[in-house]
């Protein structure tokens, strides 16, 4: 593997807090990356990350809405496992709605064709959304968690190696320099 890192914007901008990852994203590009990191608005061009990875990246980070039940605007950092990366039943091709779960599917097909090796790490820095119904712009609270994401994302990509657990950050409710952390299940 290369050690290159890609972060990837994965959202729908026409579907409320869907647009996080885009959002994160372009907030992130007013900031300098360390050496080998690239930074990548997909959108909901699943089919194109997934071909992007066929690049040799030793990790990627996936920043998306995340919904797993927290209040609105909390952040979660995910390390993807061989139990959370494919959906049931494979990688169903459809180019307009192709979820990370897919995309990672999709990946080890195009890998097993290519003979590229997959990214060693996957993780998910996702937002837990409030709406996600037709409309552009973010709620608040998502607003609102989009720097404190591209704060996690700085952090994170100067410690990549110290990752293994979900880190939780609760906007409005917590110290934003403390994290919660708990296992991944």
């Amino acid at each position: 593997m290369s050690g290159r890192t890609l972060v990837a914007g994965i959202g729908n901008v026409f579907l409320g807090d869907d647009g996080f990852g885009v959002e994160t994203l372009r907030a992130l590009s007013a900031h300098p990356l360390p050496q080998g990191v690239e930074a990548v608005d997909f959108g909901v061009r699943g089919v194109h990350l997934a071909y992007q990875l066929l690049d040799g990246y030793d990790t990627v980070v996936l920043v998306d809405a995340t919904a797993r039940g927290g209040a609105p605007g909390t952040l979660y950092l995910i390390e993807v496992g061989e139990e959370t990366a494919a959906p049931p039943g494979g990688a169903a091709l459809d180019g307009h709605d192709m979820s990370p779960a897919t995309v990672l599917a999709l990946l080890d097909t195009l890998c097993a064709g290519t003979g590229a090796e997959a990214p060693r790490r996957v993780l998910v820095l996702g937002c837990e959304p409030a709406c996600v119904e037709e409309g552009i712009g973010l709620s608040g609270p998502v607003a609102d968690a989009v720097p404190q994401a591209v704060r996690a994302l700085l952090d994170l990509l100067g410690q990549l190696d110290l990752l293994g657990q979900e880190e939780t950050y609760a906007p409005g409710t917590h110290d934003p320099n403390r994290r919660e952390l708990r296992s991944t299940p």
